[in-house]
């Protein structure tokens, strides 16, 4: 029941809560609109600078939570032009003589510019709704004991605009008043709970700055312009003309850019020179930080697909990468990762599912032949860890891997990398020996590995694993014999080792034949070592091998891994598996591979130079030397068509002990258009040995 001096009959329904009542006056009596809301809980008083982080979080988690809310709802007077609405902010140009300093006004009509010249072009293209539109300190109801919000009011700015106005309005309320360096420490809060419930897009962040701006610049015009209405217009919103001024102030001071970079709207370094990054690296990182990739170094900040972009917006095709295996960024992928680190990242000491189901599919690609798995974070650590489960199962300690071989970087795996080896010194425990070279007719018989057994016995270690690479990649990329590898197989398991199936740089599909490398030997290794592409470039690697072995090792120890198998990590995994099947990723890798080859094979009959084209699926070696019938490898033709070729906007690497041979190892999601490409861009570099000038690479 309403109180007797506001009773009254409903204007349009109880719902509306809108009435009109008859107030008794000394002079009159009249019929007035009234206007009745809920009481809500708690006060109206706030002071922001007083609020705590969590609270501040809390401020833009619900101002995310209402705006998803109020998707799908809209009214015909949503799409009203309003001056707070930063859609509407070139707007205030009418307004600026209102504002009497000559300063302030230059200094808005700047930040209008700024947003006429980055944000306008755009705005079709954000996202929109209708949306709150001035969730500050005056909308709003607080726990007083906690600052958080408990109730908001005042809908009379909703607007169908941008959605990450809503963010805006809120870091423009939260920041007023406050030193430089808390301004965006506060702002980046008001994210993190607002990006908790709605992530704001790339494009978003890149122009909240400038939305922000153009708030402070409706906080100062807006004002000056009723003021100049009354008598005494500095009685009028004085706080936020002088928070606007300070806000525009403090981006102008500076520049766009690097509020952007501390809104989190722009990676660290995209703004710096090649040769800015190049001193940075210099220092940050050491001496012993491997060599930039080309005479000309990169500097990437985007990927999609087979394709790489750097800083200045040039494209590159990117045949050398076999980390991001189904291409880089690929939207399940990040969305598996994405997803999951909202929800939950913890280690294996508890369960969850997503290790399990990623645990029994990985087993079930081996068909039948090993049955458990161990999560690691890299390939390094799945082949150390490979190792130590070997030498604990055999009780022996000797090492074998081929002459230029590359499995790792932790100590134990060093020394089964001779590409690495320190002043190429061969450890006493490890022996290697040549893979075939079927060009040259060298290495051909399993013989010489048979030597190393011997060499190894020589030094008082028997071995206790062979590690191979299935493409051996760091070799020169070779296509080796089954009935060879089954030999070598079979003497490994005679002297009483194991073998290990390297799969970090061969597996996941890119022989095209099966999923694994060892597969197309018609071997059973005791190992498979997962790493690089398991998860698309998220660490995240393995070790399948058999129950007995890990008994063995359980009789001595236990395994634990922080970071291994944790639910992020096996959730991007699984993504890449089930990307695997869906885009039919093998057959891809061997059609478009067989295609590659077939078209540099076209090119060897035009130039000598080039003394064999191998390989298989998308993992292929073209050698060069210096005479084809001499057969002398030709390192310094190898450089300067990789880097030629770079320079055109095609990415590849070199290979092999004398570096001789390019190394064309793409993403497997690298078609036919990209194969062609290739090869054509390849021939425009034959054509043209001179290292002179060359055609930019292509534009985004």
């Amino acid at each position: 029941m309403l109180p007797r001096r506001i009773q009254g009959a409903p204007a349009e329904s109880r719902d509306a809560a809108a009435y009109r009542v008859a107030i008794p006056a000394a002079d009159h009596e009249g019929a007035h609109q009234l206007r009745l809301y809920d009481r809500l809980p708690g006060t109206a008083s706030v002071d922001v600078l007083t609020l705590s982080d969590a609270a501040v979080r809390a401020w833009g988690d619900v101002a995310a939570r209402l705006g998803r809310a109020l998707r799908g709802f809209t009214h015909p007077a949503a799409s009203r032009v309003m001056l707070w609405d930063p859609q509407h902010a070139l707007e205030l140009r009418a307004y600026l003589d209102a504002v009497s300093d000559p300063d302030t006004r230059a200094l808005v009509t700047r930040a209008l510019d700024r947003f006429e010249a980055n944000v306008a072009p755009i705005w079709h293209s954000l996202r929109s709704q209708v949306i709150h539109g001035d969730l500050s300190e005056d909308n709003v109801l607080v726990d007083e004991a906690d600052g958080s919000i408990t109730g908001i009011i005042d809908f009379g700015d909703m607007a169908f605009t941008a959605l990450a106005v809503d963010a805006a309005s809120v870091i423009e309320a939260l920041v007023a008043g406050r030193t430089d360096d808390e301004v965006f420490r506060i702002a980046r809060i008001v994210l993190d709970g607002f990006q908790k419930v709605v992530p704001l897009e790339a494009e978003e962040l890149a122009i909240l700055g400038d939305l922000i701006a153009a708030r402070a610049c409706a906080a100062i015009v807006v004002p000056a312009f009723r003021g100049a209405l009354y008598e005494s217009p500095d009685a009028l919103m004085p706080v936020h003309r002088t928070d606007g001024i300070a806000l525009l102030e403090l981006v102008e001071r500076i520049g766009p850019d690097e509020v952007t970079r501390r809104l989190g709207g722009r990676e660290l370094g995209e703004a710096e020179t090649v040769a800015q990054l190049i001193e940075r690296r210099r220092g940050a990182l050491g001496s012993a930080i491997t060599a930039l990739s080309y005479e000309e170094p990169l500097h990437i900040v985007r990927g999609e697909g087979p394709w790489l972009f750097d800083a200045d917006g040039g494209r590159y095709l990117d045949a050398y990468n076999n980390v991001p295996v189904i291409g880089h960024a690929h939207p399940r992928v990040t969305e598996a990762i994405v997803r999951q680190a909202r929800r939950l990242n913890t280690n294996m000491r508890y369960l969850h599912g997503a290790v399990l189901e990623l645990a029994e599919r990985l087993i079930a690609t081996t068909e039948g032949e090993l049955d458990v798995v161990m999560f690691v974070n890299s390939g390094s650590e799945a082949n150390d860890l490979a190792w130590r489960l070997a030498t604990t199962a055999t009780g022996h300690s000797g090492g074998l891997c081929t002459s230029f071989a590359y499995h790792g970087v932790s100590e134990a795996i060093t020394a089964l990398s001779p590409e690495v080896w320190p002043r190429k010194l061969r450890p006493p425990h490890v022996e290697t020996w040549s893979p075939p070279d079927t060009y040259r007719g060298t290495h051909l018989e399993p013989s010489e590995y048979a030597g190393a057994i011997e060499r190894l016995a020589g030094h008082g270690h028997k071995p206790a694993a062979t590690i191979l690479d299935g493409v051996l990649t760091s070799d020169g990329v070779l296509d080796l014999d089954p009935a060879y590898v089954q030999e070598l197989v079979r003497l490994t398991h005679e002297a009483g080792g194991l073998w290990i199936a390297d799969e970090v740089q061969g597996g996941y599909g890119r022989t095209g034949e099966a999923m694994w490398s060892y597969q197309r030997f018609g071997i059973t290794p005791d190992f498979v070592t997962l790493g690089k592409p398991m998860g698309n470039g998220h660490p995240v690697a393995a070790v399948i091998t058999r129950s007995d072995i890990i008994d063995r090792f359980a009789e001595t120890t236990d395994y634990f891994s922080t970071f291994g198998g944790n639910p992020v990590a096996t959730r991007a995994a699984l993504a890449v598996l089930d990307v695997i099947e869906d885009e039919r990723i093998l057959a891809n890798a061997l059609s478009t591979g067989e295609l590659l080859r077939d078209g540099l094979r076209g090119l060897a009959a035009s130039y000598p130079a080039i003394g064999e084209v191998r390989g298989m699926g998308l993992a292929t070696g073209l050698e060069f030397v210096v005479d084809p019938q001499t057969k002398e490898p030709d390192p310094d033709t190898a450089d300067r068509v990789m880097n030629e070729l770079r320079r055109r906007g095609v990415l590849v690497g070199t290979t092999g002990a004398q570096e001789n041979s390019l190394k064309i190892r793409p993403p497997l999601v690298f078609g036919p258009r990209e194969a062609d490409l290739l090869v054509s861009t390849l021939r425009d570099v034959l054509a043209a040995p001179s290292s002179g000038p060359a055609a930019a690479p292509a534009r985004a």
